[in-house]
């Protein structure tokens, strides 16, 4: 073990427990402290340099300091959980009803896209399936982009008669 490795190991031993029951009794957990103790001394270990002054000082603001951010990261961490309705925890199953007027108003859209003039169903498909924007639907398809919209609004008009409940 290296000189450094035998300073810090022997202020471990001779300030573990003294600042394991001073963090103790500010965030009310021994084994909360136990950790927030051992973190201390791992930051010491990798920045150590030699310091001056009172080793025990410098250790018991590190204390205080770690107590402090701890109490402060579990306050965020519970007012944020606290904010959280109970809801927002994952979406609630759909019922059968749900499911079954889901399938229909699926089933009415494709039977209204299969009457559908080729060309406007085609194109409807390429823009609200595919992503498309009108002028590479009138690119690929070597049409103007006012009939790319006319055939468009021909198959929104469709599928809002099917959202109405007309066929």
């Amino acid at each position: 073990m290296t000189a450094k490795g035998e300073k810090i190991a022997a202020l471990y031993m001779a300030e573990q427990g003294r600042l394991q029951r001073q963090i103790t009794r500010r965030v009310g957990c021994s084994s909360t402290a136990g950790d927030l103790v051992q973190d201390i001394f791992l930051r010491l270990w990798e920045r150590a340099t030699d310091w001056t002054g009172e080793p025990a000082a410098y250790l018991n603001r590190c204390a205080r300091n770690a107590a402090i951010d701890h109490l402060r990261a579990e306050t965020r961490r519970s007012t944020f959980f606290a904010g959280i309705m109970p809801e927002q925890y994952a979406a609630a199953p759909a019922t059968p009803e749900a499911i079954l007027a889901a399938r229909q108003d699926v089933q009415r859209v494709d039977d209204l896209l299969a009457l559908l003039p080729q060309r406007t169903r085609h194109i409807f498909i390429l823009n609200r399936i595919h992503g498309r924007s009108f002028s590479e639907i009138a690119m690929v398809m070597n049409i103007s982009k006012r009939a790319v919209e006319k055939h468009m609004a021909k198959a929104v008009a469709a599928c809002a008669g099917v959202a109405a409940g007309g066929d």
